[in-house]
């Protein structure tokens, strides 16, 4: 019976002894030259203005949540794609008023301000 866990057991320890084996080879092979350049943040190659930690507004979330709301409504598109041909009309009609209500959902939020978070 344990006989079928050796394979899954085998697996578990060489990818554990990889990992140990490849961060000891790091350790001993990275370079140890530490100075004031390296250690700061990187941006783009263009001294930071500010603290890391600076608080951003909260319209840059309201951006990224929106994107994120929009790209994924885009995606439900992929689907009605691939059996277009099956729902006919009746999966035109619906695709278009999907795609009508997300347009509206855009223009208000365009309106209200949403997509300005400079």
């Amino acid at each position: 019976m344990l006989e079928a866990y050796v394979p899954i057991a085998l697996f578990i320890i060489i990818a554990i002894g990889f990992a140990i084996v490849t961060l000891m080879m790091s350790r001993l092979v990275h370079a140890e030259k530490y100075n004031k350049v390296k250690l700061e943040p990187y941006e783009c190659g263009i001294e930071p203005r500010t603290d890391a930690r600076d608080r951003y507004s909260i319209r840059y979330y309201l951006v990224a949540m929106l994107f994120v709301i929009f790209d994924v409504e885009t995606i439900f598109m992929f689907p009605w794609a691939v059996i277009l041909d099956k729902l006919a009309l009746f999966g035109l009609i619906e695709m278009i008023v999907f795609l009508v209500i997300l347009v509206v959902g855009y223009f208000y939020a365009w309106r209200e301000g949403a997509l300005e978070w400079v």
